[in-house]
Formats: structure tokens, C-alpha cells, sequence
């Protein structure tokens, strides 16, 4: 392995992190409260969001792999590979409220009403710990059960005034 290969590895790998920060700012400049909400969600109860992302998100992966394997033409196969950055995605968009919560952690009480900083800090910080690769399937987990929660908690109707 010569130093072209190194860097190639090193940029690539560099590169996909910044598209997941890039991502998560995404997210968090569209959708607003969704990010807050899930935010809350990983802050209250994180081991929910994870348990709820592991059965729910874990055999639809496995599910669409084993599809994707199965199939015996082009389009299949691309349904499944197309599929699967779907559900990624996903999973990347519910990790943006774990990006604002660990953000929020990491400014001043002052500057907390600025949620694109704050995802952009905890976004950075995330990625890094990405470079374990352990924590990255129980992040995505999280973040999928985090979106799975929020996406299917009732909203509340602000009561209404009777004259």
C-alpha cells in the first residue's frame, strides 16, 4: 500500500463525515421542530429510541439485504441498494437530534436558541466519534428509533378559545 492509497482511504472516509454533518444541517435548516422533537426524544429517553430503533429499523435492513441478494435482475438488486440509502437516510435524519443535543451540551445556556450552530458543534463532534465505527450503528439505530417515535407520537392541538 503505497501513500496514494493512504490518502485516498483517509480523504474518502474524511469526506463521507462531512456529508453526514452536511446532512444533518440539512435536516436540521428544513425541519426545524422535527429535530427539537427528537432531540428530546434521545435526551429523555435514549434507550428507548435505541430498543425502538433496533426493532423496527434492524430487520428492515436485514430484510432488504436479504432481498437484495435474492433478486435475480438489475432493477431488483437497485430497489434494494436504493432502499437501503433510504432507510440510511432515515436513520441520519432522527441522528440530527442527537447532533443538537450533544451541540446544545457544548455552548453556553446564551447561545442554545441557534440550532444551526449547535448541530454544526455536536454534528462535528459526532462524526469524530464515528471513527471508532463502533458507535455508529448504535447511533443510527438511535436516531432511527428517535425518528420511529416522534413520527408516531400524537401531536398536541392547542386548546381553543370559546367565546
Amino acid at each position: 500500500m503505497n501513500l496514494a492509497d493512504v490518502f485516498t482511504v483517509v480523504l474518502l472516509i474524511v469526506g463521507l463525515l462531512t456529508v453526514f454533518v452536511g446532512w444533518w444541517l440539512a435536516i436540521a435548516g428544513l425541519f426545524p421542530q422535527f429535530v427539537e422533537r427528537c432531540a428530546d426524544k434521545l435526551g429523555a429517553k435514549p434507550g428507548r429510541c435505541w430498543v425502538v430503533g433496533f426493532f423496527s429499523g434492524g430487520p428492515l435492513f436485514v430484510g432488504i439485504l436479504v432481498l437484495g441478494k435474492i433478486a435475480a435482475n438489475a432493477p431488483g438488486k437497485l430497489f434494494s441498494v436504493v432502499c437501503l440509502f433510504t432507510i440510511l437516510l432515515l436513520a441520519l435524519a432522527g441522528t440530527a437530534g442527537l447532533a443538537l443535543r450533544i451541540g446544545r451540551g457544548l455552548v453556553p445556556v446564551a447561545a442554545r436558541t441557534d440550532i444551526g450552530h449547535c448541530v454544526r458543534r455536536g454534528g462535528i463532534v459526532l462524526a469524530l466519534t464515528y471513527g471508532t465505527v463502533v458507535l455508529l450503528p448504535f447511533t443510527l439505530l438511535a436516531g432511527f428509533g428517535a425518528l420511529a417515535l416522534v413520527g408516531l407520537a400524537r401531536r398536541e392541538i392547542p386548546p381553543t378559545m370559546d367565546p
